[in-house]
Parts: structure tokens; C-alpha cells; sequence
């Protein structure tokens, strides 16, 4: 007996003084969702050069593993770094340079912002972004006649939230060459007895866009480093940035190989000749932190403004449809181009004809079969006729503030009917298998917390409506958080580097301070993270 017992002490002190495997984190007593295929949970990891290494018990991993950093989650939420499927980085962080004129209740509202900027910028020419006249009182475009008397020889340009229609005062339509008689294809440059009102809808903005003048790489810089800055606070580790031109990616390389940069960004490439000439004859590139592989490109404008395309008028505006933004038969060259390259398309469509072009378009150039994962961006107002187009090959990526932002209004433009096949994302899920999901930042919030109360709640952070918009189109939470993680990974080619924690993925995670799975739904909104990873580093 006294044998036996010494031979079991013996190898027990032996096992203890085995070396353990060196990793340089070890995550312990947190409740972790994996967002693996059997949507498992789990309460500690290892991370070794920058990846996960293993998942399990914390009791195991904390024999197995000896850290450099050991990280108690005491009890804490952990999920894969948030993905935004459809955002605008570079722009956010231009906004953030310029007039914020976000939440404003009024135009008086917009022009004492404009004043007070100008005032302490004193610049030469005043760019701002954000105002929505469906939230103000008198719910119509304003006219650049205020600005005229108060800027005579300032250029202003201030652009609506959805970036599909610009007030510009006098100054900056004469720096923009705009006359009464300039065309207006693809759009619209308004007119009221018989004069300009300073609007203009959707392509002859490129006009006024042209004439600002182009900033200097220190101010995209900045812009690039404050928007990371303001998305790691929110636990985002990857985002879609939905229309880059080359010199913006290759500002984005530079600073992300220097280190300054530490965002993974998916960029697609702007649709102009000179983007498409110089990439799509190259294969697509890559690294740890940029993919740049596929191509943006706009059917229409925006509901709010009236120029998404629809089969039939507007509701609330007689013998009015939108317009598509590029004839039908340019759009069929330039996916049959894409096609014939390795990049993906990703087409802005928001009206019920540009999404049938779209569909159509894609469908006829790859169907269900093979492995291009086209992507539908925003995929807003569908035909009922048309659903049946989506799949894994042809995804629909929404962003589900968009149904909470534009709810109030939609019924009017749309009527009750069409109104079915709008912000349907549980149909879209349904039909396809699977659905992206972003915030069209700065167009929304940078949250996504409100992307995942938009998502299942279907209300505004004011409880309305009582049941929620269209509630029977909502998704699950599980539902949802795979569309921020895994199906958002995937859409991009990624879903093997990232999207879940799993062994040998990117450790990007975010430690939350509540269960977002779990909480009230009420408190979704105000969700706070408590830090963020990327590749293991704490960057928040």
C-alpha cells in the first residue's frame, strides 16, 4: 500500500513540473460565445501570435498554458470582434473634420452650426454633413437663400445624412460651374419659379464634390485614426468601408504597415474608370489587416431623398420613380467586367426597380452556383416577385437602423403594400441562408448595439412603436449576432481568419460589460464595452 502510494505521489509531482506551453494571453472565467457552427459557449482561451490557440475550461487552459498576460473576465461577456458589414470609415472620420450637423431639429438649427463653425475654422470653404429634413418640423428641402446672405463669398456644401442629396449655397454652385441650364442625368438639380434652390439629388453632387478642395494627406490621416479611434470604443475589429479610391487604400496600407492603423478593413473600390483600370487587371490584395477584392458600385440614391428607384411612383410625389444612377446597359458591362476579374460587386441598390436590375444582373452572370458571393447593399425595398433571387451566392447585407430611421416615413413613400417588401430582413435571411449586417456609418451611428436592438427589437431607443415596425421581419439574437460576426466574415471570403473563437483564427474579441444575449431588450442601446482586442493587443 505504502508502495502504491508513493509511486501515485511520484508521478503526481512529476506531471506537476511539466513545462507548460508559453502563449502570451490567457482569458479565464468569462462566458464566451464562440459563434462557432454549434454556436457553443465556453469560459477561457489562449491567444499565441495574435491568434486563438485553444477554447475550453478555464480550470485546463490555466494547467495547460503558462501567459504572459492572464485576464480574470470575472464572469464578463465575450464575443468575436464585432464585423461592420456596410460603413463608411474614411468618411466618418472626414465628418469628424468638418460640420457635424447630425440631430439637427431645424435649419436654423443647421445654420447656427455652420456659423459657429466657421467662426473658430474660419476656412475657405465650409463642408458639412448629416442634416435630415424628415426630422424637422417643415419636412421639405431647404433653399441655399440663408447662406447666400450670410456667405456670400464663402462656398458651403453641406451634404444630407444619406449622402444622396447637397445644399449648396451660390458660392459653391458658381465654384462648381452649375448654371439653370446644366444637365442633370442620373439626378436632379432642383428648381422653384424659375431659379436654383442650392439642392442637388444624387450624381450632379460630384459637380460641387469636385470643387472642394482635396485635403492633405496629415487631414486623411487624422480622419483614418480618429474614426478607429471612435469604432474600437464600440468593440468593432473589422469594417466594410463601402467605397474607397485608390489613393484612400493606399493611405490605409501605409499607415496599417506602419502600426498607426490597426483596423481590419474590407475596402471596396470605388466604380470609376481609373479604379477599375488599375485593379481589376491585378489580383486581389491582401494582408492581415486590408482586403481589397471587390468593387462598390451605386444603382440609385436613397428613399429618403426620393431617388431610389421604384417600379412605380412615389406614394407621396405624383409621376415621380428616382432614378437609376447609371443606364441600365453600363451597369450590365461593368458586372460582366467584375465578373470576368476575381474581385466581387457589391451594388448599392435601396428601390424596387434598382434591386431588380441588380438582381436580374447577377443572376444572369452567376445564378446560384459557384462561389462570388455578390452582395446586395442595403437590399431595402424588394418586389415580392424578386426575393427568390437571393442565396449564398447573391447575399443581402442591410443595416437594420435603416428600418428604425426610416420608418415614420416609409409608408408615405411607399404606400402600404410595397411597404411589405421593404426592411424585410427576416425574409431576406429565410430565402438567402444568410444576411450581412452593418450601420452605414456616418448615415447612422457608429453602435452596433443599435444595429442589434434595430435587428430584434424593431423599435426606435424611444420604445416606439409599441410591438415593434413590421415585428414579424425582426431576427433572433442569435440570428443576429452571426450576421455582426461569422455570416459578415463570410460574405467577405474571411469567415476561416475571423468572425467566431476558434483556433487559428485573428484574436479579435470584445469583452462586454452585459449579456447582449441575454439582457432586457430594452437595455440593448446602452450596452457598454468594457475592451477590445485585435489580434490579442488590447486596443481599447
Amino acid at each position: 500500500m505504502k508502495k502504491i502510494l508513493f509511486v501515485s505521489l511520484f508521478f503526481g509531482m512529476l506531471a506537476s513540473c511539466e513545462k507548460k506551453e508559453e502563449v502570451d494571453l490567457l482569458v479565464v472565467n468569462a462566458r464566451i460565445y464562440t459563434v462557432d457552427s454549434d454556436f457553443s459557449k465556453a469560459e477561457a482561451f489562449a491567444v499565441h501570435d495574435g491568434k486563438f490557440v485553444e477554447i475550453g475550461i478555464s480550470k485546463d487552459l490555466s494547467k495547460k498554458y503558462k501567459a504572459k498576460e492572464k485576464i480574470d473576465a470575472q464572469g464578463k461577456t465575450v464575443f468575436p470582434g464585432f464585423i461592420d458589414a456596410h460603413a463608411h470609415f474614411y468618411g466618418l472620420g472626414m465628418q469628424l473634420q468638418h460640420v457635424d450637423l447630425t440631430e439637427t431639429n431645424s435649419f436654423e438649427e443647421v445654420v447656427k452650426r455652420i456659423t459657429d463653425f466657421q467662426k473658430e475654422k474660419k476656412v475657405d470653404f465650409i463642408v458639412g454633413r448629416g442634416w435630415d429634413q424628415n426630422d424637422w418640423e417643415e419636412k421639405e428641402f431647404p433653399v441655399k437663400d440663408t447662406l447666400d446672405i450670410l456667405f456670400p463669398d464663402t462656398p458651403v456644401a453641406i451634404t444630407r445624412i444619406d449622402g444622396h442629396a447637397l445644399l449648396a449655397n451660390q458660392a459653391a454652385l458658381n465654384a462648381a460651374g452649375i448654371t439653370f441650364e446644366t444637365p442633370a442625368e442620373g439626378g436632379e438639380i432642383e428648381k422653384k419659379n424659375g431659379k436654383l434652390t442650392g439642392i442637388l439629388i444624387d450624381n450632379p453632387m460630384m459637380l460641387v464634390e469636385n470643387a472642394i478642395p482635396k485635403a492633405g494627406k496629415q487631414t486623411e490621416a487624422t480622419a483614418l485614426l480618429d474614426a478607429q479611434k471612435m469604432a474600437f470604443q464600440y468593440g468593432l475589429t473589422t469594417i466594410n468601408d463601402a467605397g474607397l479610391d485608390r489613393s484612400t487604400i493606399e493611405l490605409i496600407d501605409s499607415l496599417q504597415q506602419k502600426g498607426d492603423l490597426k483596423m481590419r478593413i474590407y475596402a471596396m473600390i470605388s466604380n470609376t474608370p481609373e479604379n477599375l483600370d488599375y485593379y481589376l487587371d491585378k489580383e486581389p490584395y491582401k494582408t492581415d489587416r486590408l482586403n481589397v477584392r471587390s468593387v462598390k458600385f451605386y444603382a440609385d440614391g436613397a428613399l429618403g431623398s426620393r431617388g431610389a428607384a421604384l417600379k412605380e411612383p412615389y406614394s407621396d410625389k405624383h409621376n415621380h420613380f428616382g432614378a437609376l444612377l447609371s443606364s441600365v446597359d453600363d451597369f450590365k458591362r461593368t458586372a460582366e467586367r467584375i465578373a470576368n476579374s476575381e474581385y466581387q460587386m457589391n451594388t448599392h441598390a435601396i428601390g424596387d426597380s434598382a434591386n431588380y436590375v441588380v438582381l436580374k444582373t447577377y443572376d444572369s452572370l452567376m445564378g446560384k452556383e459557384g462561389d462570388r458571393r455578390w452582395k446586395v447593399e442595403h437590399s431595402q425595398v424588394i418586389d415580392q416577385e424578386d426575393f427568390g433571387y437571393f442565396s449564398k451566392n447573391i447575399i443581402p447585407s442591410v443595416q437594420p437602423t435603416h428600418a428604425t430611421s426610416d420608418m415614420y416615413w416609409a409608408k408615405d413613400r411607399l404606400g402600404e403594400e410595397r411597404e411589405k417588401g421593404a426592411y424585410a430582413y427576416k425574409q431576406l435571411l429565410d430565402q438567402a441562408g444568410i444576411i450581412a449586417l452593418g450601420t452605414d456609418f456616418p448615415v447612422e451611428k457608429v453602435s452596433p448595439f443599435l444595429t442589434f436592438y434595430a435587428s430584434v427589437a424593431r423599435k426606435d431607443t424611444k420604445d416606439y412603436p409599441e410591438g415593434g415596425y413590421m415585428k414579424e421581419q425582426a431576427l433572433s439574437r442569435e440570428e443576429t449576432l452571426k450576421g455582426m460576426t461569422i455570416w459578415a466574415a463570410y460574405s467577405n471570403f474571411e469567415e476561416d481568419e475571423k468572425g467566431s473563437i476558434e483556433p487559428g483564427k485573428f484574436a479579435d474579441f470584445v469583452i462586454l460589460e452585459q449579456d447582449i444575449m441575454e439582457i432586457p431588450e430594452n437595455e440593448i442601446p446602452n450596452i457598454k464595452v468594457n475592451s477590445t482586442y485585435l489580434g490579442g493587443e488590447k486596443v481599447f
